[in-house]
């Protein structure tokens, strides 16, 4: 029997496109067990500080339960730049174009900047609308305030941040990815009880100090990242800009970037929908659910991760006209999203009381807590199979599709079930309108990944190489 040709491959490809060869299973456990790592730290951020700020009292708690959905969907937006930026650099490396790849990764670093600019501008001008809208009690307006303004002008420093990780993750450097992470979180960690609480004689500056340790972390980590980077393939020399065709370049990124985005951000978008529906139930509410979504945060960790490790895999092998392999990387993390996601859900499903009773003493708060993990958790394997098969459609310039069902497990699912209910079985009804939307929002990503999988990869004409 004559034995099949060898897939066409580029001869640069050999070297850069590392994910392009070897073991499918391998590269996954090998890209997402560093991120693993760098992704726990940073929720850790989270639960550390609802920890610190829940010592200052409910009241802060409840303005922290308001902020987390806006910051996690700002995150999303720079998740959303960030995966641009890997997307372009790795199917530039998987057509063996590596100098194509180094120029979108050094204007990629410029466009997140220029990007956190422009968002910083208007959180900051916009700060009370935004809240007001969320029904934030005129008490609660000006704790939020204390910590939204720094943080908004933090912005572009968080965006640069998530861009320069774009440039590692492209290239498949998930381990310096992870360090990058790891260094934001323990600056994070040693400056929250000082900057919040107060110790070594140094006064705290109540929640607004979470927000000066975030916004250091983020300084910090830009430099560990650029000390990195001059190790790797791809290096961060602005000059490379003036041979790069800015407009291709932004489109490119922009087609991926900006569906992604707003991707990652509907989920949050609606987790703040849904605390302006809870806050008719009652700042114990709003507080346990706040402090339960974090905690929530960090057991889907390993989903995550896994979400930001399968589009280096599956952009570099669709780049080397590889869907077979690319095929094979989802059929795995579907199985592991499954498995982890209902393994995880029975432990916090009978954990829930001992976990509420470390972040609050309140009586009311704790039973919320409690209630919403009960039911929210058995949809985690749905979230993480949703989440995972963005990340593939993203690598593989099909984010439009990524953002339409994306859009349609929070409208069309969580928020019409949510509303339509609540009257009736008042929070319970929020909590479930979560669980049903992650398991339609699974199923139907499950479905769409494997069918855009299916296609062969388009090249030739499409690919840009004079940008």
């Amino acid at each position: 029997m004559q034995a099949s040709p060898a897939p066409l491959t580029p001869p640069a490809m050999s070297e850069m496109a590392k994910l392009t060869r070897g073991s499918i299973r391998g590269h996954l456990v090998s890209q997402t067990m560093p991120m693993i790592f760098g992704v726990a730290a940073i929720m850790s951020v989270g639960l550390i500080d609802a920890y610190f700020i829940g010592q200052l009292g409910a009241q802060e708690l409840a303005a922290v339960s308001f902020i987390f959905p806006i910051t996690i969907a700002l995150s999303s937006l720079g998740v959303g730049v960030m995966v641009g930026i890997n997307s372009v650099i790795a199917r530039a490396l998987g057509e063996g174009d590596v100098p194509r790849a180094e120029r979108r990764a050094n204007f990629g670093a410029v466009f997140a900047l220029g990007a956190g600019l422009v968002l910083g501008l208007g959180l900051y001008l916009l700060l009370d609308p935004l809240f007001r809208l969320m029904q934030a009690s005129e008490n609660l307006l000006p704790l939020i305030g204390q910590y939204m303004r720094p943080y908004a002008l933090g912005l572009p420093i968080m965006l640069l941040q998530m861009g320069l990780n774009g440039v590692l993750r492209g290239q498949g450097e998930a381990r310096k990815t992870s360090y990058v992470s790891l260094t934001y979180s323990v600056a994070n960690w040693m400056l929250d009880p000082i900057l919040i609480t107060g110790a070594f004689g140094i006064a705290g500056f109540g929640i607004a100090g979470a927000a000066y340790a975030t916004i250091a972390g983020f300084f910090i980590a830009i430099l560990v990242a650029l000390w990195l980077i001059r190790g790797a393939k791809l290096h961060i020399h602005p000059a490379a800009i003036r041979d790069c065709d800015v407009g291709a370049s932004s489109k490119a990124i922009l087609s991926v970037a900006a569906p992604a985005a707003f991707s990652n951000a509907i989920n949050p978008i609606g987790l703040s929908v849904l605390t302006a529906l809870l806050a008719n139930q009652g700042e114990a509410a709003v507080a346990g659910f706040g402090a339960a979504g974090r905690l929530q945060s960090f057991a889907v960790v390993p989903l995550l991760a896994l979400s930001g490790s399968i589009g280096a895999i599956v952009g570099q092998n669709w780049g080397a006209r590889r869907p077979d392999r690319a095929r094979w990387a989802m059929w795995w993390s579907g199985l592991f999203c499954i498995g982890y996601g209902l393994a995880i859900a029975l432990v916090l499903f009978f954990t829930g009381d001992w976990f509420a009773d470390i972040f609050t003493d309140d009586p009311a708060v704790i039973e919320e807590f409690s209630r919403y993990l009960a039911i929210s958790v058995w949809g985690y394997a749905g979230f993480g199979l949703l989440i995972v098969a963005n990340g593939a459609l993203n690598a593989v310039d099909k984010a439009g599709f990524a953002l339409a069902q994306s859009a349609a497990r929070v409208f069309l699912v969580m928020l019409p079930f949510g509303w339509l209910l609540r009257a009736y079985w008042g929070s319970p009804a929020i909590y479930a309108a979560e669980l049903v939307a992650n398991l339609a929002g699974g199923a139907l990503a499950a479905f769409i990944v494997w069918r855009v999988l299916r296609a062969p990869s388009e090249k030739g004409a499409a690919a840009q190489t004079n940008s």
